[in-house]
C-alpha cells in the first residue's frame, strides 16, 4: 500500500483544553499501543501570551497501565525540551499557535504525554498520538 491512511491509527492523548494549573499543567491519557510499532505524538500549543511561561513535555511508557516511568531518551524520536515551548519571545508558528512532535519507538505497551506550565493556564494545548507501523494492515477506519 501507499497510502498512509490504511497505515496509522490516531487517539487523543490530551484533548484541546486551557493548559491549567501553573506547575501542574495536564497529565494526557495512557495510550495502549498494542498491535503498533510505533508512536509519533503530536503536540498543539495556542496563543501563548507570557514571555516568562515554559511548557514541558515529559514522556511515559509502561508494561501496566499503574507502572509509567519516564522514558529513556535512546527511545525518543527528538526530545522532549525540543516538543516543549520555551521561554522568550512569542512568535507565531515557533513559540506560540505552534505544533511540535515526539516520537516513541521504545518496546512498552503503554505510553502517556504529559504537559506542564510555568505561566498562562489559560493556553489551550493537545496531543494527539499517531500510532504506526501496525501488525496488521489495513487499520480500522477511524
Amino acid at each position: 500500500m501507499k497510502d498512509l491512511h490504511n497505515l496509522v491509527r490516531t487517539k487523543v492523548g490530551i484533548a484541546a483544553v486551557a493548559a491549567g494549573t501553573t506547575g501542574t499543567g495536564q497529565a494526557g491519557k495512557v495510550v495502549d499501543r498494542a498491535g503498533y510499532h510505533g508512536v509519533e505524538i503530536i503536540l498543539n500549543y495556542g496563543t501563548i501570551t507570557s514571555t516568562a511561561a515554559t511548557f514541558t513535555v515529559t514522556i511515559k511508557e509502561g508494561d501496566a497501565t499503574g507502572t509509567m516511568t519516564s522514558v529513556a531518551n535512546a527511545d525518543l524520536l527528538g526530545t522532549e525540551a525540543l516538543a516543549g515551548v520555551a521561554a522568550g519571545a512569542r512568535t507565531s508558528g515557533s513559540t506560540k499557535n505552534v505544533t511540535k512532535r515526539i516520537g516513541y519507538i521504545g518496546k512498552k505497551r503503554y505510553v502517556q504525554c504529559s504537559i506542564v506550565n510555568t505561566a498562562t493556564a489559560a493556553t489551550p494545548v493537545s496531543a494527539t498520538f499517531l500510532l504506526y507501523n501496525p501488525e496488521t494492515a489495513p487499520t480500522a477506519n477511524p
